[in-house]
């Protein structure tokens, strides 16, 4: 399998953008971000989604030069306007806006509105963390999750993100959707000829099947508790901006000349408000290191904490390149085959 250069991919995908005619804030931090999520080996929000990203962006979903707006709406909460801009821009500024809150005021939220798909949520929770913040994120995507016990979807993925900081590594960090799998990954399934996990996917008529082609909806994470989770986000996203929820946003690979309306919920709690940070960092990796050494129900398998596989992969492909198949090559290579010279 071939393999990008991170660094090399990051550059170009950059300046790529920039001829697409993207500011410099979304240039820096779609290419950061994307990469990041690869690196992480969080494929399906990662280089993956470039593509989709410039079709979007020359179809008119994306607004190339977003005028944010930012609205104070008390000591520690504020509304932000993205605009129809990239998400990861959007995204980031929101969760800064909320970190300097918190610094000021203890904690932050900020409520985004107009936004359009913002990746990995993990990219905001560790820019929170890295400030001496407990970073939380959620966004919310059109209908694709199946309501317990329906054979409709109405909400969306709709993850959760929490990181924070810790003393000998990077942030501690759960990023997970409120569903089994993204739909992200049964597009990858389809692209790379590999098929969804039982009891995860479902057709048309709700019924689950192993078919890449045919997935219509997915299951809940945790079933009727991760359907709880997917309608707790959708009060922070779409309900408290008085966006769209679930059946009313346009899918992602749909009516590309069209914006999505997606909304985004990002909040900062200053630690040293509570404690000195440097103490609860070490805290947190005392812990972490506590629960990493129980002993194993299969010697085999480690004891981990949340992100440590993706701190793993990181290690590895930082050394080996990130890996890129067949179809997925070709597609960066139909947008400039200046591609070809960022593998390994």
């Amino acid at each position: 399998m071939r393999r990008f250069n991170p660094d090399a991919l990051k550059k170009l995908i950059y300046s790529t953008l920039e001829r697409k005619g993207a500011d410099a804030g979304s240039c820096f931090h779609v290419s950061e971000a994307v990469v990041q999520a690869s690196l992480r080996g969080v494929d399906s929000h990662g280089i993956s989604l470039f593509p989709h990203y410039c079709a979007a962006l020359q179809a008119g979903r994306i607004n190339p030069h977003p005028r944010f707006r930012l609205v104070r709406a008390g000591a520690g909460a504020a509304v932000f306007d993205a605009d129809h801009g990239f998400g990861q821009h959007a995204g980031a500024a929101a969760m800064q806006a909320a970190v300097d809150s918190a610094k000021e005021c203890g904690v932050g939220a900020v409520s985004v509105k107009n936004s359009s798909h913002f990746g990995a949520a993990a990219y905001y929770g560790m820019q929170a963390a890295r400030q001496d913040c407990l970073g939380l994120c959620f966004t919310n995507t059109n209908d694709i999750v199946l309501a317990f016990n329906a054979t409709k979807p109405f909400f969306g993925t709709n993850p959760v993100c929490l990181a924070a900081p810790m003393a000998d590594e990077e942030p501690f960090t759960l990023d997970m959707a409120t569903s089994g799998l993204s739909m992200n990954k049964i597009r990858n399934c389809i692209r790379t000829g590999a098929f969804p996990a039982a009891g995860q996917a479902y057709d048309k008529e709700g019924k689950e099947t192993r078919n890449p082609e045919a997935v219509r909806s997915l299951g809940p994470a945790g079933g009727y508790k991760g359907y709880g989770l997917g309608m707790m986000v959708e009060l922070f996203c779409g309900m408290l901006t008085g966006g769209p929820v679930g059946p009313e946003i346009i899918p992602v690979g749909e009516r590309l000349d069209r914006p999505r309306y997606l909304s985004q919920f990002f909040a900062a709690v200053s630690v040293a408000c509570f404690q000195e940070p440097q103490a609860f960092a070490a805290r947190l990796q005392a812990v972490a290191n506590a629960v990493r050494a129980l002993p194993r129900a299969d010697p085999d398998i480690p004891v981990m904490i949340p992100g440590d596989p993706e701190k793993h992969c990181r290690r590895q492909r930082l050394v080996t390149g990130i890996p890129v198949d067949d179809a997925l090559y070709r597609s960066f290579l139909n947008i400039d085959e200046a591609f070809a010279g960022t593998l390994m």
